[in-house]
């Protein structure tokens, strides 16, 4: 059903950054397996991470939702994750049935995993391989698309694995696979991608090594046998989500607005450092730390934006971002290219295609390329009035929707419902803001 977003004159206030989603997949997998009982507060309850937990369940863990975030679940420990008596359903989820598969991979188990129509389209080679390599067996129609079964294995064996694109998932997958491996699994990458996957296993009491070979290359190394230890987690703030909101802030004729509590990660902090380089008035106040991540309180106002080449070593803390991030280049004065960022082809929608349509159906001028896109900013306010083919993606739809709060004119899109994937207090948190998002 559409929705469509009015310019308004004003966006001001603050708003509490809702839990950060990989970090929430995680929390929930790593409870799910380790000895003891954890509490989580703070967790995104988005349906990608609902289906999570969901899954843990059917596995074995004991989970319980206790309100306002707050969850404890009861891990299997030494006894292993258990085959499920029905599919697990990820249904929008490529972060939690990824690194699913690589969290079975090292139990002696049969699991079928399913999802909706986008996941089905998206590749699960770049993990079904790996961990064909370590010894887990698959079932599916060739393709390496869901849906697929997965016959995971008790006696994995370790390898030495170096993907072929920059991926916290792959990452992930194959670390979580090493924790039952025969031995250490060692993951090279030539690009740095984020590290929630290796932070939260040593809260969890698991050692690893992490070893800069150079200036981007690093190798993570870990020993198979591991045990979990059950610990109290707090999910810090979504940087992907608070990056929708301090863009409206930067793209708002007047007012501003501050986020609290989220995560300042290195990994996940491109789309900040492109637009601060793109002269966004951005400011930030430490706060503490949470589930070993640094938190901070931003504050975004009105900012006269210029065009800029996004330099390639960004991208992967950044990959996420680039529909906001297109949104920002359309206000912004003078050209901004996108380039080194193939993985947006295989996101929840070819999302360079897709960042293409939504500006050009609103009067922005773009230049689609193989690896990313060029827009030519309109230096103010772009034209608008266009309706956005959403593609059932989250970021899609929630970039339209603030790229219409400040737009000469309004712009719908075609479907939100997609939104509680990720973000599920989106449209409350807007209009908290002062944006005017109607339902037609």
């Amino acid at each position: 059903m559409a929705w469509t977003s009015f310019p308004v004159s004003k966006l001001q206030g603050a708003i509490r950054a809702p839990g950060d989603k990989s970090c929430s997949h995680r929390a929930l997998m790593f409870a799910g397996i380790a000895e003891g009982t954890s509490d989580i507060s703070g967790l995104l309850e988005g349906e990608d991470v609902i289906n999570t937990a969901k899954a843990m369940a059917a596995l074995g863990a004991e989970t319980e939702q206790k309100g306002g975030g707050r969850w404890t679940v009861k891990g299997v420990g030494k006894a292993g994750l258990t085959s499920p008596a029905s599919a697990l359903d990820f249904g929008n989820s490529g972060t939690g049935s990824r690194l699913m598969l690589g969290l079975m991979a090292g139990y002696p188990l049969e699991a079928r995993l399913v999802g909706d129509a986008s996941l089905s389209r998206r590749p699960m080679n770049r993990v079904i391989k790996p961990l064909e390599q370590m010894g887990a067996r698959f079932d599916h129609d060739g393709r390496g698309m869901l849906p697929l079964t997965l016959h995971g294995s008790a006696s994995l064996n370790p390898i030495d694995y170096v993907p072929e694109h920059a991926s916290a998932q792959v990452k992930s997958c194959v670390l979580l696979a090493g924790l039952n491996a025969q031995g250490t699994t060692r993951v090279t990458e030539h690009r740095p991608t984020r590290d929630h996957t290796e932070k939260m296993l040593r809260g969890f009491g698991v050692d690893l090594d992490v070893v800069n070979a150079d200036g981007t290359r690093s190798v993570v190394s870990i020993e198979g046998g591991q045990t979990l230890q059950a610990v109290d987690t707090q999910i810090p703030g979504d940087p992907s989500s608070a990056a929708f909101l301090i863009a409206a802030g930067l793209i708002s004729p007047a007012g501003g607005v501050m986020v609290e509590g989220v995560m300042s990660n290195e990994t996940r902090d491109g789309f900040f450092r492109a637009a601060a380089m793109m002269g966004a008035d951005i400011g930030a106040e430490e706060l503490g730390d949470a589930a070993g991540e640094r938190l901070i309180d931003m504050q975004a106002v009105g900012s006269g934006l210029k065009g800029r080449a996004i330099p390639t070593d960004l991208v992967p803390a950044m990959i996420d971002e680039f529909p906001i991030l297109a949104v920002l280049a359309a206000f912004a004065e003078g050209e901004t290219r996108v380039s080194g960022a193939h993985e947006l082809r295989v996101k929840e929608s070819d999302r360079i295609a897709a960042v293409v349509a939504m500006l050009r159906v609103n009067g922005v001028e773009v230049e689609e390329h193989e690896d990313g896109f060029t827009v030519q900013g309109c230096g103010g306010p772009p034209p608008g009035g266009g309706l956005v083919e959403t593609h059932h993606d989250h970021r899609i739809a929630m970039s339209a929707l603030i790229m219409g709060t400040a737009s000469q004119k309004p712009v719908s899109i075609d479907d939100a419902a997609m939104i509680a994937t990720s973000y599920p207090d989106f449209m409350a948190h807007m209009a908290s803001l002062g944006a005017d998002i109607r339902n037609a």
